[in-house]
């Protein structure tokens, strides 16, 4: 086995050694995978199984996306997702991805995800044998005195071969001849021919030597390319040209502008005239590169760039610079000069985002990766290193892995999408170079939604103010809540919360809309039955698991003028609103007749009663205040006065649309000893309004025995004093003024009413907009009044 099988044991040693070391470190960064492969390969070639050399498991290769994340837009190889396989995709050309005789390493980054691994594949290209050598020019003109000594040597044109290692020029070989033998002088990495001078040249003789420059590479088999070289024989020109050195160094810094001096060379002849006059000149064997980068002034010897200089493209230049005299024939020498580029500080970092995804649900963990982060940097040195931060003010940050360069960005607290939904993050590369160069790049991670938030309502509680006698079924509220979260989990249904289902559960008569919280009255209400109930109401959002909220509506029945005036007095035996009243003929003005009580369900300015005359014989006889309802005498009676009046009353209410009922009062004005008997037996009736006919004939009888005992103790007090008022046995209470007292119960008929209230006099208003029964009685009269207000 030659030296190429040993070197490949030591690169696999080395390769399997530093395999073995990465393994050790458990992070998310994986070792280094190198492979070897020759040029010119067919498309499609086997490189190697980097599944099975990471260790990775095959059947999840493409579940875990496993994939090429680095290289160039063409790239020449590929990754098989379903067997891990890396195969040559494009054609390779050595000679084009590399330059020099160094290493030619193709750098792939590979990634897995779940969990996220990141893995770089080195791939050696190594040299074929492609290339057949060529020299710069395919003929070469070369001037030698005739007095030229043996031992004289000539430079010739170096043959050039792209490939390298044992493919590049190995040996020149010189066709036969017998005046000049070949040597080749070793210059560093290259192989430069001389012609070298064996015999005495007579250009008499022979005046041009025709030889055949063979240049052969190592390949097996070998490649050669070969130059015609034409020697003329001249006359004397015996004194060669000096460098002041044979080799010139020199430093110079990138991106120099155009038309700089680099340096000057100088070499002297001690000749005299046209043979010690020096030109100057660049050797034939140099690269295009150096060509198109500097350019020799051929008098002054100095050299001065060209073209834009570029250390990351090459970092040092050498110059075959030659001097020749002008003598016939001319001699020439030649110096070498080397030019180092110095770095400067060009190139800004390079940032490079290998994102998993860039939305992350804001209930993840602190520490959570995010993406992985490598930052380059073309210059060398310090101007190469590069310090990777993040903007301010973002729940981020960097964590340096161990690969040189290379970040993990996690996240450093909770996040909450309510407060922020998005970020834009800044990532801020600087070098240390003088001065410093900066890069940004901008990553953009979404917060998604989690259902964190219970849905709110803008109110709790809630009041509605509903009015009685509303059409059942119809809308009469909408309950809105909102919720902070997205989508679904913002996504509100209502339900209400209902009781035990009984009677009395005015809830059971309402119903919602789960979509968009209307709610419908099932019933119509009614203000007397019931004034103010409460119900709950459920908001629930869809997320998972379900959040909830609720919120408590109170409902106030407004009372509407629904409810008719009710006469409770004068009430007749067979129920109609009509009575007879009996009062003596010798009453003075201001004798309280009696009084029509009423009520009105409703409230306030609806159950707000006013009395007025209708029809009365006589309008100057009664009175009736038409607040209480009191029928007073206006005069005294005479003698031409009838002795029966129909007064028509009229009760209504304050109601917008008002409503009303009538009642009649037949007043008969009799003798005073008939008015006694009369009212005994109309209290008596009074007492008892529902006993049977037989019920009625005892008292009657009853009532006729009293009479004839009052008659006579009447007889007896006219006889001691004529000015008796006789108006005090109707007046039982002279403070009450006939209205209805507050908590005093009635029956009328069947139905049975308890009436409640304050009372109010006769110069009583009701408090303009007031839903309460509040009065409001001037200063001027305080009696106690009667009632308005009935439940």
């Amino acid at each position: 086995m030659g030296s190429g099988g040993q070197r490949r044991r030591l690169e696999y040693w080395w390769i399997a050694l530093c395999f073995s070391l990465l393994l050790c470190f458990k992070q998310q960064i994986s070792a280094q995978v190198r492979y070897s492969i020759s040029e010119e390969v067919k498309v499609g070639s086997l490189v190697g199984n980097i599944a099975k050399d990471l260790g990775l498991e095959i059947n999840a290769l493409e579940d875990r996306r496993f994939r090429i994340v680095s290289g160039s837009e063409e790239a020449l190889f590929q990754v098989n997702q379903n067997n891990g396989i890396l195969y040559v995709h494009k054609r390779i050309d050595r000679e084009e991805l590399c330059d020099g005789n160094t290493a030619c390493i193709v750098n792939i980054k590979t990634v897995v995800e779940d969990p996220l691994e990141v893995h770089y594949v080195a791939v050696e290209i190594t040299d074929v044998n492609d290339h057949s050598p060529s020299f710069p020019e395919k003929k070469q003109r070369v001037e030698i005195a005739e007095t030229t000594q043996p031992g004289a040597r000539f430079q010739l044109q170096a043959a050039r071969d792209p490939d390298v290692s044992v493919n590049s020029v190995r040996s020149y070989k010189l066709s036969q001849n017998e005046h000049f033998d070949l040597e080749i002088r070793d210059r560093g990495d290259e192989k430069n021919p001389f012609l070298l001078l064996r015999r005495p040249l007579d250009r008499e003789n022979q005046a041009e030597h025709s030889l055949i420059l063979t240049a052969i590479d190592g390949g097996s088999p070998p490649k050669s390319g070969v130059l015609n070289i034409t020697v003329t024989v001249l006359d004397i020109n015996d004194n060669r040209p000096v460098f002041s050195q044979e080799v010139y160094t020199v430093h110079l810094q990138e991106n120099v502008p155009a038309d700089t001096i680099v340096m000057k060379v100088n070499a002297t002849d001690i000749d005299e005239g046209l043979n010690g006059e020096v030109r100057y000149s660049l050797g034939n064997n140099l690269n295009s590169k150096v060509n198109n980068t500097f350019v020799l002034d051929s008098v002054s010897g100095e050299i001065r760039v060209k073209d834009n200089i570029d250390f990351e493209n090459v970092e040092v230049y050498r110059l075959d610079v030659f001097a020749s005299d002008k003598g016939t024939p001319p001699m020439t020498v030649d110096c070498r000069v080397i030019v180092k580029i110095l770095d400067v500080n060009d190139n800004t970092p390079e940032i490079e985002i290998t994102s998993l995804s860039n939305v992350i649900p804001e209930d993840s963990k602190p520490g959570t990766v995010i993406s992985l982060i490598s930052v380059s940097d073309k210059d060398s040195g310090a101007n190469g290193k590069v310090v990777c931060t993040l903007s301010s003010n973002v729940p981020f940050e960097l964590k340096p892995s161990v690969q040189h360069n290379m970040y993990s960005l996690v996240s450093k607290t909770f996040l909450d999408r309510e407060a922020m939904s998005h970020y834009e993050i800044t990532i801020i590369a600087t070098d240390l170079g003088q001065p410093h160069l900066t890069s940004f790049k901008t990553l953009t991670i979404q917060v998604s939604d989690v259902n964190d938030n219970s849905p709110e309502f803008i109110q709790n509680p809630l009041e509605l103010y509903l009015m009685e006698n509303n059409a059942p079924g119809a809308s009469v509220f909408s309950v809105t809540a909102f919720d902070k979260d997205l989508n679904d989990n913002a996504l509100i249904s209502y339900h209400l919360i209902r009781g035990d289902g009984r009677q009395n559960d005015i809830a059971s008569f309402l119903n919602i809309n789960s979509e968009t919280g209307v709610i419908h009255a099932l019933k119509m209400f009614d203000f007397e039955t019931v004034k103010t109930f409460q119900f709950h109401v459920l908001a629930s959002d869809s997320g998972s698991p379900s959040l909830s909220s609720n919120v408590t509506v109170n409902v106030f029945i407004l009372d509407q003028n629904d409810n008719v005036p009710v006469i409770l007095y004068p009430v007749s035996a067979n129920g109609s609103a009509e009575g007879v009243e009996e009062i003596p003929r010798n009453v003075n003005a201001g004798h309280l007749v009696t009084k029509v009580r009423a009520y009105d369900a409703d409230i306030g300015y609806n159950g707000w009663l006013l009395f007025s005359l209708q029809e009365v014989s006589e309008h100057s006889l009664f009175g009736l205040d038409r607040y209480t309802g009191q029928i007073r005498t206006l005069r005294s009676f005479t003698e031409t006065d009838e002795a029966q009046h129909k007064l028509l009353i009229l009760v209504k209410d304050n109601g917008n649309v008002s409503l009303s009922a009538t009642a009649t009062v037949i007043v008969k004005v009799v003798e005073p000893k008939e008015a006694f008997a009369a009212s005994d037996v109309k209290n008596a009736v009074k007492d008892e309004e529902e006993n049977d006919v037989t019920f009625y004939l005892i008292i009657t009888l009853g009532s006729v025995s009293v009479l004839f005992v009052i008659s006579i103790i009447v007889l007896i007090v006219m006889q001691c004093s004529k000015s008796t008022d006789y108006s005090s046995k109707y007046l039982q209470d002279t403070n009450y003024d006939g209205t209805l007292c507050h908590s005093i119960q009635y029956r009328s008929g069947d139905k049975r009413y308890m009436l409640v209230g304050p009372r109010m006099s006769i110069g009583s208003t009701i408090a303009p907009g007031s839903n309460r029964n509040t009065l409001v009685i001037p200063d001027r009269r305080r009696r106690d009044s009667g009632e308005v207000r009935a439940l």
